[in-house]
């Protein structure tokens, strides 16, 4: 048969020349190699116990380096149905109002057209406090920080203070002289907002009530809210402004005028005190994020629907929105990436108010279609194991460490 290489032409090498090819081919494969940047005298894939000098450092360094392992992102589980329903029959359909709240020792309040009913999450009971003016109607209220007294402002201008335990009204502070839509505690000190734009502050301590007003709104106020260290408060109203006060001052140290309908959701982020949450209404839409030291504005987003009310987790690096229209829905955002993580179609009209409990896990809603619901969107596994630890007798759901039964 012959030599192999004269038989399939294999090249054979003497001097660096290819025997069987003629001084053009040769010629055109040394051309072809200079300009690869190969030398016809050496073997491409010879093996060399060493490598090359002036690779080594880059090999040493790339096989050195930390393997990195893949994290494994377990998506939480949000429950999209109501854990409880509740009727609330007379829910007045006004977005201007504040008519829910939870306290600290777990009872929910809430004003339904003349009274206001408290349901205890321990038992399950319900009472009532007696309204003795039929001719007016409930505007807001709200808890003490201790949960042992809530406020009532009413549409004649009235604020009550009543001993919940006692079922008492135990003081009446007049002066306003429209409705008083909204109120928040700060300590002592009870901050209401009136439908003529007036910020009242009231101290609960003394006889004269009335200790600070503060004006600068020129319509409606509709959102109070102060911070968790009890120096700034953040307002907003009818007039679509955004107002920040110091607690001693008695002008706006901050105005924003960013949206264009009523600004009555505020929220202040639990793990950054420098951050505001505001919401617009029906011609807005957007929810904006304040950075309350520069001044800037940080974020925004278009939700799609009025915004209602919102609420930050102190779980989870996420807020929670509550709508009208159209949507009437509830949407979870993530911070500060603001992706959707949640949207919820929450009651069939309007959602009105929105409160949480005080273990930040249920979010309570109220809407005009006279339902109060109670989602459990916040569930923190590792605080229900610990309570569950702490108190083996637990039955039911646990709101704060108390039992819904």
């Amino acid at each position: 048969m012959g030599e192999p290489s004269e038989q399939l032409r294999i090249p054979q090498r003497e001097s660096g020349k290819e025997q069987y090819l003629n001084s053009n081919e040769l010629e055109y494969q040394e051309k072809l190699a200079e300009a690869c940047g190969v030398s016809l005298e050496k073997r491409i894939l010879a093996f060399n116990l060493q490598p090359p000098s002036s690779q080594k450092d880059d090999l040493r360094q790339l096989y050195n380096q930390p393997m990195k392992l893949s994290t494994i992102q377990f998506k939480r589980r949000i429950l999209t149905s109501p854990e409880r329903v509740l009727d609330a029959p007379g829910l007045l359909d006004d977005y201007y109002l504040n008519l829910l709240d939870w306290s600290i020792k777990n009872m929910v309040a809430i004003g339904l057209d003349q009274c206001v009913y408290i349901w205890n999450a321990d038992t399950g009971g319900v009472t009532s406090l007696e309204r003795t003016n039929p001719s007016d109607y409930i505007a807001s209220l709200s808890w003490s920080y201790n949960g042992d007294y809530l406020a009532v402002g009413t549409s004649d201008g009235d604020i009550q203070i009543w001993d919940v335990l006692k079922e008492q009204k135990i003081r009446s502070m007049l002066g306003h002289t429209a409705r008083v839509g909204v109120i928040t505690w700060n300590k002592h000190i009870i901050s209401s907002g009136c439908k003529d734009g007036n910020i009242w502050h009231h101290d609960t301590r003394v006889a004269q009530h009335k200790v600070a007003e503060l004006i600068d709104h020129t319509s409606e106020v509709c959102g109070l809210k102060w911070n968790s260290n009890g120096d700034q408060l953040a307002s907003g109203g009818n007039d679509n402004r955004v107002n920040i006060w110091d607690a001693r001052a008695s002008t706006p140290r901050l105005t924003k005028n960013n949206h264009v309908a009523a600004v009555k959701a505020l929220a202040w982020c639990p793990w950054q005190s420098h951050i505001l949450a505001s919401g617009g209404g029906s011609y807005d839409r957007h929810i904006h994020f304040w950075n309350v030291s520069s001044g800037a504005r940080v974020k925004s987003i278009d939700t799609g629907s009025q915004v209602t009310s919102i609420i930050w987790s102190k779980d989870f690096k996420e807020l929670l929105s509550t709508h009208g229209f159209p949507n009437h829905n509830m949407t979870i955002w993530s911070y500060p990436t603001l992706n959707k993580t949640a949207d919820i179609p929450a009651h069939e009209s309007r959602i009105l108010h929105s409160t949480i409990s005080p273990d930040n896990q249920v979010v309570a809603t109220a809407a005009s279609d006279e339902n109060l619901k109670f989602w459990r969107v916040f569930q923190n596994a590792r605080k229900n194991e610990k309570s569950k630890n702490s108190d083996k007798e637990n039955t039911g759901s646990v709101f704060g460490g108390c039992t819904i039964r």
